[in-house]
Parts: structure tokens; C-alpha cells; sequence
């Protein structure tokens, strides 16, 4: 293991993601958007690192189920745009609520809720169904590799910092204005991938104190990067076995950096979950990259404001207890 500039690697770990992504890969030259979903199945497992007992390794298939319900809730709001709006906007105050509570319920926020915003993107239909099928396959296929791997001794991490009480509750009601006015501005406008925008803010989006507003900026960068990265990897219009080997190396190494500083990760997810929403579209290559770079801006836009911009405001709007004493 070394660790550099802040970023850790493990080859170990990425041998496992390679592992993880065999099915995605083997699927790709066949049905690049199957194999795609096959490999967001596995990126709960990728992303929250490997359990040290193989009993709590059982969480894998899990939280990909979870993530599958996520696409399939997103996908049948769409298809009432003021409920779906609405909907997001209550969804990020009660998975919030619950981060405090819980690894579970932070993972809740990071994966289950990103894809309810996602599933904007694809009314409810046959298609929408097989692929959340696909991710829970892909989650279960995880499950049984990770059984394979051997128990070890368990890390100590430091728990994620998280407001509490009114600060967590304003963190709430602020991340659900934000994915609701992203979800809202892209029903307005008609554009082809709504939750694309709505998922990038949900990607984005944490609570925001002291030093935490420049780690806010730094997944907000690493979103966008792995935006751009994939609408240019799509200007390539690549084969499925291009597409297969780039699952490969993204999940590989998804797992690798798993111990790094947190805000790495969310570059190879959005790769893989923006790859899949552009192998669905007809548009041209041109079009999607210009018009997925305009909602992955809009997305980190929209979660700076509503994380960074309106906390300070509120901040200084609010009297200071000296104040308050004369």
C-alpha cells in the first residue's frame, strides 16, 4: 500500500474490482448498456471497501438492491414531473435525517439517493426494469466474490463529520431545494437526461462547516472531471470492448483508492453512471458532450449555492450571541 498526494492505492483492491467487474466486461461487446448496469450493481461493494468479516460482507447485495429501488423510484416519479419534484425534495431531508444515524443511512445519501435522482432520466419502462435487475445481479455476483476473499482485521476510520439537530435539519431542507430546483429546471426545459443534473447535485452536495467547504469544492471537482472524462470518452463512440476495458479499469480501480480521501471515489462512479445514461442516448456525440457538460455544471452549480453560498449567508444574517447579550 502507498499513498501519495493523498490518494491511497491498494493492487490487491483492484485486482478484487477487476474481479468484481468480470461479468460487465464479459457482457460489453454484446450489451454495453447491460454491462453498464452490471457494473453500478457492483459499486456499492467497490466503493464502501471490503468488510472484515465475510458475515458483514451479506451488506453488498444489500445496498445494491437499494440502489436498484433507487432507479426504479426515480424512474416512476418521472412520470408525474411535479410529484417527482417534490418527492426528491422530501427524500433528501429524510435521507439526511438518517446519515446521522448510521454508516448505513450515510450510504443511503451517497448511493441510494444519487439514483432516485438519476432515475428521472428513464420513465418507467421494460428497459428500466432489466437494468435495475442488472445492478441487483451485479450486486450479488460482488457478494459472492467478496466470500471468496480472506477475513482480516478491521480498520478504524474516523466517523464522517455530520451537523446535528437544526444544522442537520437545515442541511436537509437546503440539499432537497437544490436537487429539487435541478430536477425542476430540467422538466422545464425538456432536456433528454433530467435526473442528470438532479444526480450530479446529490453526488455534489454535504453538509458544509469550517473545513468541510473546500472538500465540498474537491467533490464537486472530482464529479466533474469524471463527467467530462466520460462525454469525451463517448465523443470516441467506442466499441463494446472498449467500453468493456474501460469498466474494467474504472472498477479496479474504484477499488484501489477506496481508503483515500473521500472525495476521490465519486469520479469513477459518475464515470460509469454517465457512460450508461449516454449509451441510451441517440443524440449525436457532440451533442451529449456539450449538453451533459451544461447539466454537470448546472448539477455542481446548483450544489455550491444551496451547500456553500446560502449556509454563509445564513451564517451572517444570524446574530451572534454578544449581540444577542446587549
Amino acid at each position: 500500500m502507498a499513498a501519495r498526494a493523498g490518494v491511497t492505492w491498494r493492487w490487491s483492491r483492484f485486482g478484487l474490482g477487476v474481479l468484481y467487474a468480470v461479468p460487465a466486461m464479459a457482457v460489453a461487446p454484446f450489451d454495453p448498456a447491460v454491462a453498464l448496469a452490471l457494473s453500478i450493481g457492483v459499486l456499492p461493494a467497490a466503493a464502501m471497501g471490503l468488510p472484515a468479516r465475510r458475515r458483514a460482507r451479506s451488506a453488498i447485495p444489500v445496498l445494491g438492491t437499494l440502489v436498484a429501488l433507487g432507479l426504479l423510484l426515480g424512474a416512476t416519479l418521472a412520470l408525474v414531473p411535479v410529484l417527482a419534484v417534490l418527492a426528491v425534495a422530501v427524500l433528501a431531508v429524510l435521507a439526511s435525517m438518517l446519515a446521522a444515524r448510521e454508516r448505513a443511512g450515510q450510504l443511503a445519501l451517497t448511493l441510494v439517493l444519487p439514483m432516485v435522482g438519476i432515475g428521472l432520466s428513464f420513465p418507467l419502462s421494460t428497459t428500466t426494469v432489466l437494468l435495475a435487475g442488472a445492478i441487483v445481479a451485479g450486486s450479488v455476483y460482488a457478494w459472492l466474490i467478496a466470500l471468496l476473499w480472506p477475513e482480516h482485521e478491521a480498520s478504524v476510520r474516523a466517523a464522517a463529520s455530520m451537523p446535528k439537530g437544526r444544522a442537520l435539519l437545515m442541511y436537509g431542507f437546503l440539499l432537497g431545494a437544490a436537487a429539487a430546483t435541478a430536477a425542476a429546471i430540467g422538466f422545464a426545459t425538456g432536456v433528454e437526461h433530467v435526473g442528470w443534473a438532479t444526480g450530479a447535485v446529490l453526488l455534489v452536495m454535504r453538509p458544509v462547516r469550517g473545513q468541510l467547504v473546500l472538500r465540498s469544492v474537491g467533490r464537486a471537482a472530482s464529479v466533474l472531471v469524471g463527467a467530462l472524462v466520460a462525454a469525451g470518452f463517448a465523443l470516441l463512440s467506442p466499441s463494446g470492448v472498449a467500453i468493456g476495458l474501460a469498466i474494467g479499469v474504472v472498477v479496479g480501480c474504484l477499488g484501489a483508492v477506496q481508503e483515500s480521501r473521500w472525495y476521490v471515489a465519486p469520479a469513477f462512479t459518475t464515470f460509469l453512471v454517465l457512460t450508461l445514461l449516454l449509451s441510451t442516448s441517440d443524440e449525436s456525440p457532440t451533442s451529449r458532450f456539450l449538453e451533459r457538460t451544461l447539466e454537470t455544471l448546472l448539477g455542481v452549480a446548483l450544489a455550491l449555492f444551496f451547500g456553500v453560498l446560502v449556509p454563509t449567508l445564513l451564517a451572517m444574517r444570524r446574530p451572534s450571541r454578544a449581540d444577542v447579550s446587549e
